[in-house]
């Protein structure tokens, strides 16, 4: 029980990549995950769990398991493993461990999520590294009416009439 007495990688991460909410409705115990991943692999995980020190040891062994592991790595992760790790719950605790595995499915749904949208918005947009100078130089922009990476950027128009 040292990861209920002494628990590692307490607290909340503001940069998180990825963040995972698991609850047991039944006990009312429930644990936040999340995770700082970079190239796939998880650099960094934090919790903050409100339950019984099962939970908070299983919570706090996640987050030493999770470190290092690609993102595969860490969805094989089980809840037979957590258990394992912490020297093993009685039948009336393993929900503790069911929290984790929750937890981490949540957490990489959500990095997931936000990378297919941060790269969706990227192929959108286009425009990461477009400048005015770019734009003008190409031609594009309010007076030409035409694309700058398949956005079509309209003549603009004063409140009144007249273009602008």
């Amino acid at each position: 029980m040292d990861h209920y007495q002494h628990p590692r990688n307490v607290g909340v991460m503001p940069d998180a990549d990825g963040v995972g909410m698991a609850e047991n409705s039944v006990c009312g115990d429930a644990m936040q995950l999340y995770l700082k991943i970079q190239d796939e692999r998880i650099v960094t995980a934090m919790f903050k769990t409100y339950g019984c020190p099962a939970s908070i040891a299983a919570s706090s062994m996640l987050t030493e398991m999770l470190r290092g592991r690609t993102i595969d790595e860490a969805m094989g992760i089980t809840r037979q493993d957590v258990a394992n790790a912490i020297g093993g719950l009685p039948p009336t605790k393993i929900h503790c461990s069911v929290l984790a595995e929750d937890a981490i499915r949540a957490a990489i749904q959500d990095y997931r999520r936000r990378w297919k949208d941060k790269q969706l918005r990227d192929a959108e947009c286009g425009m990461r590294n477009v400048d005015e100078g770019d734009l003008q130089s190409s031609g594009a922009g309010p007076a030409g009416g035409r694309s700058v990476v398949g956005i079509r950027i309209p003549k603009l128009r004063k409140v009144g009439g007249g273009e602008v």
